[in-house]
């Protein structure tokens, strides 16, 4: 199986403990990454608020890299990456006029948006192109006794009519991987609320007890840990834990991990070589109380 593959700013800067993660996880079920050469950040859902235009088209150009490259899709890790490339597309896919606009600027570089390539995520790809009963075979170490808390994150459910994979009220698609590499799926009240992470600097006070909820909420429920398969809302969830955790009373220390770090546990790689080590929140103790790794 082969992917372009739109990492996006994150994985090459503040979460590269999930580029690390997601290339060996990819090696290992044997889907082959080839990152878009030229790719440039794709707006992070701010900027079209500047300059709408603009956001359709340097993610065209995105897509156009990917194009080049004679695969059927682009996958993401992010899900903020996923949404504005997939918003993209489905503009230029139902306005003609946008697109002719569009590629006119293109075209001064040599480059052509077609339309052929498609924009998924991660989580959605083993589910619909590699199978969950093709990942259960490669599980080496299932996950038995750990407890996890999906968080799906926002930009991965809505709005519905441009993400559209799955139930945005009731997704399932978190929960159906981590069956398959053996974990528990804890419930829990904040599954589907927003990370909080685009309005952190402008909302400070407001997201933090925000994000004190969403860690409160799973470890009330029981669970070991957050799994989340968003970059940001890791980044949110994690790194500002202890900021939110002076807004409450209560202890609300939680690991959080990446999908792709959870599912390289399964897969027999150690937290070391998924980089879980680079996290705020140490997870490292959890892992082993609750699976029994030995950890150097």
């Amino acid at each position: 199986m082969r992917y372009a593959f739109f990492p996006g700013c994150t994985l090459e800067s503040a979460a590269e403990e999930l580029m690390i993660s997601t290339k060996k996880v990819a090696a290992a079920l044997g889907i082959e990454l080839i990152e878009l050469n030229g790719w440039t950040c794709c707006g992070a859902s701010h900027i079209q608020d500047v300059d709408d235009f603009l956001a359709t088209t340097i993610n065209a150009r995105n897509i156009s890299l990917a194009e080049e490259l004679k695969v059927d899709k682009l996958l993401t890790v992010c899900n903020t990456c996923t949404l504005m490339l997939r918003t993209a597309k489905l503009k230029m896919d139902k306005n003609e006029k946008l697109r002719t606009k569009v590629n006119e600027g293109l075209n001064r570089s040599g480059m052509e948006y077609k339309g052929s390539v498609e924009v998924t995520h991660l989580l959605w790809a083993l589910i619909q192109d590699y199978g969950l009963d093709n990942l259960k075979k490669l599980v080496k170490r299932p996950l038995t006794g750990l407890k996890v808390a999906n968080f799906y994150g926002c930009h991965i459910l809505m709005p519905p009519n441009v993400m559209g994979f799955e139930n945005h009220m009731n997704p399932q698609s978190m929960e159906m991987v981590a069956e398959v590499l053996g974990a528990k799926s804890v419930d829990f009240e904040q599954r589907l609320a927003c990370c909080g992470f685009h309005a952190v600097f402008p909302a400070e006070k407001e997201v933090m007890n925000l994000t004190g909820k969403n860690c409160l909420s799973p470890k009330a429920a029981g669970a070991d840990c957050l799994v989340t398969p968003c970059p940001l809302c890791q980044m949110q969830l994690d790194a500002y834990q202890p900021d939110a955790q002076k807004e409450f009373k209560e202890d609300i220390t939680i690991p959080v991990l990446h999908l792709p770090q959870l599912i390289g546990l399964a897969l027999g790689f150690t937290p070391e070589e998924l980089a879980i080590q680079r996290h705020v929140v140490d997870a490292i103790p959890a892992l082993k109380e609750t699976l029994q790794l030995q950890i150097v």
